[in-house]
């Protein structure tokens, strides 16, 4: 039997939220973007993800500070193919062009977005055994959070400083603080 998907609209401050698309990226997880207000084309990315309960979560938003963690806890147990997957991610930013129009905002296509990276998701579907989240939503996310932060600041680095801190092994108390932080919402 297929379980109902939770509503992504939300109220802040009075103001309702309608997702501009909602995708989700497995059994147990449900992403959203929305129109932000940081720059003229933001997006707002919110998830949620089904508890152990069988229930949703709330809808949250991803913070630096969770990828980090969750990298690192993979980390521990696949340290050469987490490093690999960080190359992958750099590679990622250094391609990552900002949204410039309004209809590109509109048009962003979530599942085109995965299907672009079939290859990387079963080269390292390993590494969704160990922490919180899957291959999959981390690509998804790590993707939106890139194109979000280069369309609200083109010289962004936030995202780069941490994948580097992380690739190179850096003081885990550095990089943690560093994607700490990263600016939420």
């Amino acid at each position: 039997m297929e379980k109902a998907l939770p509503s992504m609209i939300f109220r802040k401050e009075g103001v309702e939220h309608v997702p501009i698309r909602v995708f989700q990226v497995n059994d147990s997880t449900i992403i959203a973007i929305y129109k932000g207000s940081l720059s003229p084309f933001d997006i707002l990315i919110k998830y949620r993800q089904m508890r152990q309960t069988g229930k949703w979560s709330s809808i949250r938003t991803p913070k630096h500070i969770h990828w980090t963690v969750d990298i690192l806890m993979k980390m521990q147990s696949y340290n050469e193919l987490t490093k690999q997957f960080l190359d992958f991610f750099i590679d990622i930013w250094n391609k990552t062009i900002p949204i410039k129009s309004e209809k590109e905002r509109q048009s962003l296509d979530l599942e085109g977005l995965l299907n672009l990276n079939k290859k990387e998701i079963a080269q390292f579907e390993s590494l969704s055994r160990k922490g919180e989240y899957s291959v999959r939503f981390l690509i998804l996310l790590a993707k939106l959070l890139m194109l979000q932060e280069k369309t609200n600041r083109p010289d962004a680095y936030m995202f780069k400083r941490v994948l580097d801190g992380l690739r190179s092994g850096e003081d885990l108390f550095r990089v943690l603080a560093t994607a700490t932080l990263a600016r939420n919402r």
